[in-house]
Formats: structure tokens, sequence, C-alpha cells
């Protein structure tokens, strides 16, 4: 009964307009996931910069404790329970090592060098205005409603769920046989946080491309491995890719412009972008991988 979408914007003119356009897309599904929310965008890039996102309290002394233990720079920007912090990408390793043995009251959600990932419990118009989606700039982004039915209402457990860099994805769906696709992970090295099936595909996909997979590949492959019925939306460093169940018993809906790609559960959080009654509008096939990047 979740809601998800994504928008991946062609019109370099849109993309300080990417929070407001996706946020009101995420707000118009409310009714079908109203317990939590979240969402990722992705902006532009500093060169050799890496950002992780995290989630906890006392989070005032993270970047000054961290600059002085690793004797780099680490800047800070809080957005209400979370902080990004950005550093020398060849730090991303210490940066890591130090949150798990200094802090591990805080809880790394998403990294990469152009996520930013937020997730709360609430309804998704406040989860929205807590983090100022509707300021935000970029140039693609996905984001969730959740109605949880397989495990507690918690932040942990809101999506999207991320576990490589600059990866994320959110689910629409059930997965029957995440807990032996789970172990067999847990056995290649990932680790994870919940009980969410949600967090095991984002984990297949991950462990797919680390082993050598494209995006492409790595969802086709799941196909074969991951039972049950779904609708995925992945986001990338550089787009963001589609993929629905060989029966495709979920809703989805997509609409093409020259000035965007969006997706959506249903048509209605489509309805309020521009220039969408020109679209091309159309219902993804079951099995197929939908993505597009930018070059």
């Amino acid at each position: 009964m979740c809601g998800i979408v994504g928008l991946f914007i062609k019109d370099p003119a849109l993309r300080p307009r990417l929070g407001s356009m996706l946020g009101g897309m995420l707000e118009i599904m409310t009714d079908r996931g109203p317990d939590s929310a979240g969402f990722a965008v992705y902006s532009g890039d500093a060169e050799h910069i890496f950002k992780v996102t995290v989630r906890g309290k006392d989070l005032e002394s993270l970047s000054g404790a961290l600059s002085k233990a690793l004797k780099t720079s680490v800047e800070a920007v809080a957005r209400d329970t979370h902080m990004v912090l950005s550093f020398p990408e060849s730090m991303a390793d210490k940066v890591r090592e130090w949150l798990a043995t200094r802090r591990s009251d805080v809880a790394v959600i998403g990294g990469g060098r152009r996520i930013e990932l937020y997730k709360e419990v609430g309804l998704p118009a406040d989860v929205i205005r807590r983090f100022g989606l509707e300021h935000m700039s970029g140039t693609h982004g996905i984001g969730h409603t959740r109605m949880a039915t397989e495990s507690a209402v918690t932040t942990a457990g809101a999506h999207p769920f991320s576990a490589g860099a600059d990866q994320c994805l959110v689910h629409n769906g059930s997965l029957s046989n995440h807990r032996s696709v789970r172990r067999h992970l847990e056995r290649e090295g990932l680790s994870f946080t919940t009980d969410n099936d949600s967090e095991v595909a984002a984990g297949y996909v991950t462990w797919r491309m680390r082993e050598g997979d494209n995006l492409g590949a790595a969802l086709e492959s799941s196909l074969g491995t991951l039972d049950g019925f779904y609708t995925f939306v992945v986001g990338t460093e550089t787009g963001f890719a589609v993929l629905r169940d060989p029966i495709a018993c979920k809703p989805a809906v997509m609409a093409e412009t020259d000035q965007y790609v969006a997706f959506g559960t249903e048509y209605r959080a489509l309805s309020g972008l521009p220039g969408v009654e020109k679209a091309r509008i159309f219902e993804p096939e079951p099995a197929r991988v939908y993505a597009w990047e930018h070059h």
C-alpha cells in the first residue's frame, strides 16, 4: 500500500525546482502511506568531495570532533534530526570507521558524492517541511510514503534504503524470500540494520553491482532471485531506474517530456507537474528495466 515517486530532470532550468516538484508528488501519495516518509535528492557534486547523511542526537559537535580526529576539514549541514557531513573523498573510509567506533549511537543512512537522504516518522507533508525538501535543488530524486505492514513504525524502517555509495532504493510491494536472500548477502559481507525487506532488495542490487553488474543487469538478476510482488525505483549517482515484477500487480505510471521523466504509484502524483498534459504517459511493462542517466 506504500506510495513511491521518482523525478529525473532533463532540463537544467528545472533543477532549482526539483525539491518542490518531488515534494508535491510525495505529499499527494499520503493516503498510501501516512506513517512515515523519506526521500533522496541528488545534487551537483564538488570534485573529490564525499557526503555522508547521518541521523541521531547531539550532532552539533560531530564535524568539529571529526575534523580534529582526522586532521581534515569536515563541513556540516544540519536538517532536523539529520546532518550531512562533507569531506575529502579520500577520507570516506576513515570517517565511517570513526563514526562506527566513536559515535556508534549515530546512524549512517547514506553516502556518496551526490546523494543526500532523509527520512522520518510522520505525515509526508510534515517530513517534507521538517527537512525543507521544497527548497532543495538537484538533478534527480526519489521518494517514499510508507504504510508499515511488515514491521514497526520507526524512522529506521522508513524508506529509502541505501547499501552502496550514491545508491538507494524505494519499494512498493512485498518480498516472500527476503530472509534467505539476507542470509546469503550477510555471508557476502553486507550488513543490515532493520528487518525491512526493502533493505534486502537495496543490498542485493548493491551486491550485484559490486560483483560487476551494471544497474540494468543487477535489476534483471533480481527478477530471478527476489520472489514476491514489487515495484522498485532505484537512485544512482547519475540517474534512476524502475523495475516491476513479472506479474506487475502493483500500480505504476510514468510521464516523460523534454524536461523530465517522472514516476508515480498513481497518476495523480504526476498530475501537478508542469507540462504533464503534453507528456508521454505510459505504464511500465512487467519485468522490464527502465533507466535514465545524466552523462
